[in-house]
């Protein structure tokens, strides 16, 4: 049996050190694409946020326009009920007056002519206020339904990404404290896992431990088909001191990130396309490599995945 096992892992180290110039290429072309794409949710998300803002001005503005209008209408109203009131002691005045001089009845019939004119005045304009009233009601409701519908897609993202990062960080339970964590932050999830839980010294080669938490991980990733996967590879700043088809450390990093997609590729659960393997090198570290603590966090690889938008994409470009 250790036999057999001793000989798989030969094997594989012979197939992960035979990429061709062209897989090589392909890979680095694939993760140029997927930078791009990063690229392009971030802004989609930054996007979002200005039109989240940028709606809720307008509905503030809105509101205000309603308060004032309704003010207003409120004011005519009250003008118009005077009027209303006004009329009415005039025709009382004006049957008081019937029995008197005619004179003093034509005087009366001119001022309730104008009260007339007056009133029809009021009116038209109550109509008028109305009228705006009802419009600026109705595009309040289209941007507030608008607002409630972006901010239900963000956080229906949001309780996605969380969820996954629950499942992942229950799978992974066993390697706590083994160089592994799990972390949301901008829309994503992040799983790091640094080399000595995953490589020896200078190979690409995934031990037994690491390989173990790699299939964890698929088996949570085959539950969600609808996220980006991406791999990356990091080493320390230390040149590359190996022996074999390694030039230097971004060379190590790629195939490093293309040995856990190979073992992720082995779940039929999970879409190859959505896997994508990059090498960063030395290039991207997240501690100090003044350390021997700052270079073992550095020398790992991240899992990033990232939700597709195609849903939020939709709703943007229907406004």
């Amino acid at each position: 049996m250790i036999r057999k096992i001793t000989l798989s892992v030969v094997v594989l180290m012979l197939l992960a050190s035979c990429v061709s110039p062209k897989v090589y290429k392909d890979l680095e072309n694939k993760y140029t694409n997927l930078k791009e794409e990063n690229r392009k949710i971030s802004e989609e998300n930054r996007d979002l946020l200005l039109a989240k803002n940028k709606l809720e001005n307008e509905l503030s503005k809105l509101q205000k326009q309603y308060k004032e209008a309704d003010s207003n209408r409120k004011r005519l109203q009250g003008e118009y009920d005077a009027a209303q009131t006004n009329l009415e002691n005039l025709k009382a005045s004006y049957d008081a007056l019937e029995k008197n001089s005619s004179r003093s009845i034509a005087e009366n019939s001119q001022k309730n002519r104008e009260l007339l004119a007056a009133l029809e005045a009021k009116e038209q304009a109550l109509a008028a206020e109305n009228s705006r009233l009802e419009k600026l009601k109705k595009e309040l409701e289209d941007r507030s339904s608008r607002v409630a519908e972006l901010e239900a897609i963000i956080a229906s993202k949001d309780a996605a990404m969380t969820t996954l990062k629950n499942a992942i960080s229950k799978a992974l339970t066993d390697f706590e404290g083994k160089g592994l964590t799990v972390e949301q932050r901008d829309g994503k999830v992040y799983v790091s896992m640094e080399n000595k839980l995953l490589f020896s010294s200078g190979s690409w080669a995934v031990g037994a431990e690491g390989r173990r938490a790699v299939n964890q991980l698929g088996t949570v990733l085959g539950e969600n088909p609808d996220i980006a996967v991406l791999i990356e590879g990091h080493t320390d700043n230390a040149p590359y001191q190996g022996n074999g088809n390694i030039s230097d450390n971004w060379d190590l990093s790629t195939k490093r990130a293309t040995a856990i997609v190979n073992i992720l590729r082995d779940n039929d659960k999970i879409n190859p396309e959505n896997l994508t393997a990059a090498g960063r090198g030395e290039f991207a570290p997240i501690a100090s490599n003044e350390t021997i603590q700052g270079k073992a966090k550095n020398r790992r690889i991240e899992v990033i995945l990232t939700p597709k938008l195609d849903e939020l994409s939709k709703l943007l470009g229907e406004h």
